[in-house]
């Protein structure tokens, strides 16, 4: 399978990228959700450059993405730790310790009280140990232990499930954003895990929340060229550097937002794999619009002297969608369109940096509610956690029943204010709800009405 990269109109290069002969690769994989941790972790007009340049090309897309050719085959089950109860942050929990701080004045209180209220997440999301701690101890050993902690709880688990020789390993993909350590989080794992001296290790940094996608992608490429091996692929974000504490306003919306999370995959490209193949990838179209000065600016992180804390301005990275169809949604072209995404994914799961991202989604698409609901439970049960959302998504689609035969899914992942990536999925079989989903022991609740 072809991966593109496009700079301002990705169209013509993802079309012939996409349609493109792709050999048949047989992959066996674990996930491993860390919505909860260990109890030893005491947490594109084009020219704005949003994700809707993505649907910018919408019609050649809906069309794109039912084509069907030779495809990766995944299988998947889904792992999870035990919830860590002391590093739930609840809407009452939140804003109590955000004034105990002492970093923020009444307005700002004010304005996170407001945000949270309206965000979509509910009292069931959680944050690393540095930020449950009065006073805060951000500091670059509490970050690593955060790291350490989610990345090893996930790889435990699934090893443990699949009994898989870490020996056996040859490919090894981590992506996080924020959080790039020396030595590297990659090293960190071959270094715990006593991986082989020839494996195959990437550490992707500064990605952000759309770098799921390419570190799959990427461990799949390199099963096209490694033969008989496994994959590990880690996906997750460090929160504890890179909190905001000071009063912009629009500086602390992240903090509202984005909450601990992480998902670990098991690849193979092994003959014997085949039979527990639960998904085929289909498709992975990856848009980059670095170029543009304007885009590639929307999400620069800086530090901010009057706190000395990192992060980057809400207005830049909140993707604002516009259908550059609007002014013609009703011509029967543009809404043959929207049938065509109606009628070739039911779920649609995605990154998810807000309910608003959400709404505008669901509304410029024109999606059924159902065909959301699965990144809006996801938003409110786990918060923002990041690349591995789409994970946490896939896994509340499962735990529900409704991944059927033939069903296909739609990954799409927004990152860093000027990438786009995604990814379409088929279900081979039924797939039934794992018997350790992280939404094992919530998913009865759901869907649950999200209310102002």
């Amino acid at each position: 399978m072809t991966t593109t990269s496009t700079q301002a109109n990705p169209t013509a290069t993802a079309a012939a990228a996409a349609r493109s002969a792709v050999p048949d690769l047989a992959c066996s994989v674990k996930i491993g959700l860390t919505h909860q941790l260990p109890q030893s972790l005491s947490p594109p007009q084009i020219r704005s450059c949003h994700p809707c340049d993505f649907l910018q090309c919408s019609r050649f897309r809906a069309d794109l993405l039912l084509h069907d050719p030779p495809s990766t085959r995944l299988p998947r089950r889904l792992r999870l730790l035990p919830p860590p109860e002391h590093l739930r942050a609840d809407f009452r929990k939140y804003m109590n310790h955000a004034r105990l701080t002492g970093y923020f004045d009444d307005s700002s209180l004010e304005f996170q009280r407001k945000i949270l209220q309206h965000s979509g997440l509910g009292d069931e999301t959680y944050l690393p140990e540095a930020l449950h701690e009065i006073p805060l101890q951000p500091s670059m050993a509490k970050a690593r232990q955060e790291a350490e902690e989610v990345i090893f709880g996930v790889l435990d688990n699934l090893f443990s499930a699949t009994g898989v020789k870490t020996k056996d390993i040859g490919v090894l993909v981590v992506n996080c954003s924020l959080f790039n350590p020396t030595p590297s989080l990659s090293a960190v794992i071959v270094n715990k895990y006593k991986l082989r001296g020839n494996i195959k290790s990437f550490n992707l940094g500064g990605m952000g929340c759309s770098a799921g996608v390419i570190a799959a992608d990427l461990a799949k490429d390199m099963l096209q060229l490694h033969r008989h091996t496994y994959a590990v692929v880690v996906s997750t974000e460090n929160i504890t550097q890179n909190s905001y504490f000071g009063n912009k306003k629009s500086m602390l919306i992240p903090n509202c937002l984005f909450r601990l999370g992480g998902a670990a995959l098991l690849l193979s490209n092994r003959s014997s794999d085949k039979r527990r193949s639960k998904y085929k990838m289909m498709h992975v179209v990856r848009t980059h619009l670095g170029s543009d000065d304007t885009a590639f600016r929307e999400r620069t992180e800086n530090e901010y002297h009057d706190t000395g804390s990192a992060g980057a301005p809400h207005q830049r990275t909140a993707p604002v969608f516009r259908n550059p169809n609007r002014q013609e949604t009703h011509k029967p072209e543009n809404q043959a369109i929207h049938t065509k995404f109606q009628a070739g994914f039911r779920p649609f799961l995605h990154t998810r940096r807000g309910r608003a991202v959400i709404d505008e989604l669901e509304k410029n698409l024109r999606l059924e509610p159902i065909q959301v609901e699965a990144s809006r439970m996801t938003l409110h049960r786990f918060g923002n956690s990041s690349s591995s959302s789409i994970w946490y998504e896939l896994a509340y689609i499962e735990a529900k029943g409704r991944m059927k035969r033939g069903q296909r899914v739609w990954q799409i992942a927004f990152g860093s204010g000027f990438k786009c990536n995604s990814a379409v999925w088929q279900a081979l079989r039924n797939v039934k709800p794992s018997a350790n989903s992280p939404w094992l022991d919530c998913v009865d609740r759901y869907p649950v009405k999200i209310v102002d």
